[in-house]
């Protein structure tokens, strides 16, 4: 009996055959079709081991990797399937980091993909998997009965099955992962298996990485989406839509991966599905991290609200209270500003007579204190453990770890610095504002205008909102695509002003200063700080010589009399990756 009667007498394609013995289906065929390979040692070794098929874990004619597994392991047609939802989508700009770790010689390490809800992951993982033969590579979905023994015995059967790809998703949810993670990369990625895992819980793998994965591991994050990939990915270029939804993956584009989105397919559309958002994608991430971490390193503070079960209730009053501090520094500024142009000033100039007055003849002061008693969270009588700065420090140091804040420099003339924390999900961020600004429609005087003019005037408070939060992105998408060369921060002075954002090319010893505006129009008063001959020799005697001056804006790309005016989403999607 030849090598090709025997795969046909035991139903095997010729691809179901090479993966079983560890070979590619273009060698399986060389010994097969080739009639001078039938006499030598090696077809007969091949024959012998094909022959023991069906005593060990067999492979089914589809080239799927049948056994008695203790995971959900899908091979064969059944990962087809799964790839075959992924087609349409476009591939985020991690893809590459992925594909270099699956197809280099990179023994020893595994591939760690995470981040928050919402952010394609198990999308990547299809789509790494489309580009891999089916018959040598096999995907996990990880259950909470799962553990790491069960996953071992897996691997260790697919090893044997000629299996060299495998992709591990909510590997997070065992919950001896943080303390084993190990086993994958000094066993298994060791002998020659590219393993790429991903999870929600972020600081799960943060905490591996630490400790269990040290050096073993080539980490992608996925939970921070630039404006340019959000714009690309979902054939959105509104700057205005980033801000109102951006931080995750829209369902009708690319968030299947996540079952509840099928329910909720637009995660900031509204206060509750924002509260929703950061209490399972969040707080869960955290509370289910510190949980499994069974030498109870990471829990010392928190450990007596994690026992009280007020922990999650915690970590979602420090995220609010994160927004609500945002938010009542414009509305304080838009009531006593003078500088930047407050949304009453605007009102003033450019609404009808009628309502031209009303944020004037409000109670500003009851309107901020308002706000603040927002702020000190309604429930806190409620709870039973005091809550100290070292806990919120401590929350805060995960919200970092997590990538949902970020730390961009701010510096001043006195040479003082300080860090200036951004929101990485803008709808995030804009959803509680939106929320608390209209919390104003409960001031005495307010309520006795028309609903048309309380409807405007909420609107030119919201355009403030995005204004500042607009600021934000600009600073932090620059920061993040900065060479090491140039240093980006946002620049204050003494006296008064500041430049929203300062470019300091350290090679050539200029800089480059900017003014940042939600506006559509060109107004003289949007250059006022850039003028200013006192401001400049002071910001050129530390930074070098001015190079540019630029004011990013909604409108069109034009030089109006030496100011370079750069359209806001040109300016994003420009900037490097």
């Amino acid at each position: 009996m030849t090598l090709k009667d025997l795969r046909v007498s035991k139903g095997l394609s010729q691809a179901a055959c090479a993966a079983y013995l560890g070979m590619s289906t273009r060698n399986y065929q060389n010994y097969e079709n080739d009639p001078k390979k039938a006499n030598t040692a090696k077809y007969h070794a091949i024959y012998q081991k094909l022959e023991a098929y069906g005593r060990e874990t067999p492979i089914s004619a589809d080239g799927s990797m049948a056994g008695n597994f203790n995971t959900n392991v899908i091979t064969g047609m059944g990962l087809q399937a799964l790839v075959r939802s992924v087609v349409e989508f476009k591939k985020r700009d991690c893809f590459e980091t992925m594909r270099q770790f699956v197809t280099r010689d990179i023994d020893g390490k595994i591939c760690i993909l995470y981040g928050l809800r919402r952010t394609g992951k198990t999308t990547l993982l299809f789509q790494m998997i489309s580009e891999l033969a089916v018959e040598q590579t096999a995907y996990i979905k990880v259950k909470t009965t799962d553990n790491m023994s069960k996953l071992s015995k897996d691997l260790e059967v697919l090893r044997k099955n000629g299996c060299k790809y495998v992709f591990i998703d909510e590997i997070t949810l065992m919950e001896d992962f943080i303390n084993t993670a190990a086993v994958l990369s000094d066993i298994y990625a060791m002998m020659g298996m590219k393993i790429v895992v991903s999870g929600a819980d972020s600081l799960g793998f943060a905490m591996a990485n630490r400790n269990e994965l040290y050096d073993r591991s080539v980490t992608i994050h996925t939970s921070f989406i630039p404006f340019r990939e959000y714009s690309r990915l979902l054939d959105i270029d509104s700057v205005d839509s980033y801000i109102e939804y951006g931080g995750t993956l829209k369902m009708e584009n690319m968030g299947f991966d996540d079952p509840d989105s099928a329910f909720d397919d637009v995660s900031f559309r509204d206060d509750e599905s924002t509260r929703k958002y950061i209490d399972t994608a969040i707080s869960r991430n955290i509370q289910h991290t510190l949980k499994n971490d069974h030498y109870g390193e990471y829990f010392n503070q928190l450990r007596e609200l994690y026992d009280k079960g007020e922990l999650t209730n915690v970590i979602n009053r420090i995220v609010e209270s994160m927004n609500h501090q945002f938010l009542l520094r414009v509305v304080q500024e838009e009531f006593k500003s003078h500088d930047r142009g407050s949304s009453r000033e605007l009102l003033l100039k450019e609404a009808p007579a009628d309502r031209a007055h009303v944020l004037y003849d409000v109670d500003s002061k009851a309107i901020v204190e308002r706000l603040k008693a927002i702020i000190d969270v309604k429930e806190r009588r409620e709870t039973t453990v005091e809550i100290t700065q070292e806990h919120i420090e401590k929350i805060k140091k995960y919200l970092f770890m997590l990538d949902l804040i970020v730390n961009c420099t701010e510096r001043h003339e006195a040479r003082a610095q300080e860090e200036h924390t951004v929101f990485s999900q803008p709808g995030m961020r804009y959803s509680i504002a939106k929320a608390l600004v209209y919390s104003l429609k409960q001031d005495a005087y307010f309520q006795s205008v028309s609903e048309l003019d309380k409807e405007y005037i909420m609107a030119k408070i919201l355009d403030d909102v995005k204004g500042r939060m607009l600021e934000d992105i600009v600073l932090l998408e620059t920061c993040k695509a900065a060479p090491r060369s140039q240093e980006v921060f946002k620049f204050k002075f003494d006296v008064r002003g500041e430049y929203d954002m300062v470019i300091y090319d350290k090679n050539t010893n200029t800089c480059r200063i900017y003014e940042v505006k939600h506006s559509d129009k060109i107004v003289e008063q949007q250059t006022k700080f850039l003028h200013m001959e006192e401001l400049n020799e002071i910001a050129e005697k530390r930074f070098g010589k001015i190079a540019g001056k630029y004011v990013i804006y909604r409108g069109k790309t034009q030089d109006v009399d030496g100011i370079q005016y750069v359209n806001v989403e040109e300016y994003l999607n420009g900037l490097a990756s």
